[in-house]
């Protein structure tokens, strides 16, 4: 596992340098498929943020309508959300706005691309580590986006091949109430 493994105890949005951190990012509507459509406008969005703030991506799925990404941030920095500021706001500024924006948001001067927030995760140790990857490895599978995770091509997994990432997994299956999700990853 990349990083120190890092202890936290209470919920509260800790910035704990040199530990590594789950993510997801969602974009306000869930019907979009913006983030695979403009994938190399979000590729483009992060190197420029590594460029700037460096931090080393462990692990990452995009799908649709959203992202998880595993990051190990740097000795002494911790601060990821002005990282997450700058992917989010060079992505926004290259892609049409929305048919629809909120009045709210465009009060605020936002164009309603992303969800404001981002949800953040604190690994603790190994098995949570591991947890998280398997959630990304198998998102895509979840998601009824194809049947073999190694199949989806916006993934951490697709780049590496199916090495040591799918040996940490058993077979993906989709945790979801609707059968149709199911019967189509048999």
């Amino acid at each position: 596992m990349p990083g120190q493994v890092c202890r936290m105890t209470n919920r509260q949005r800790r910035y704990v340098p040199d530990c590594t951190y789950f993510f997801t990012a969602r974009l306000q509507n869930p019907a979009s498929d913006l983030l695979v459509s403009q994938i190399d406008l979000l590729r483009d969005a992060t190197r420029l943020c590594m460029k700037r703030w460096p931090f080393e991506i462990a692990s990452a799925v995009i799908l649709p309508d959203r992202l998880h990404m595993i990051w190990v941030l740097p000795n002494g920095d911790a601060d990821f959300s002005k990282r997450w500021r700058l992917i989010k706001s060079t992505f926004s500024r290259h892609v049409p706005a929305p048919a629809y924006v909120a009045p709210r948001l465009q009060k605020r001067g936002e164009k309603g691309i992303w969800q404001r927030r981002f949800w953040d995760h604190l690994i603790r140790d190994i098995g949570d580590y591991d947890r998280h990857m398997h959630l990304i490895v198998t998102a895509p599978v979840q998601a009824g986006l194809v049947k073999k995770a190694g199949d989806w091509p916006y993934s951490s997994l697709a780049v590496r091949g199916t090495g040591a990432i799918a040996s940490k997994t058993i077979a993906p299956v989709p945790s979801s109430h609707d059968p149709s999700v199911a019967a189509r990853a048999s």
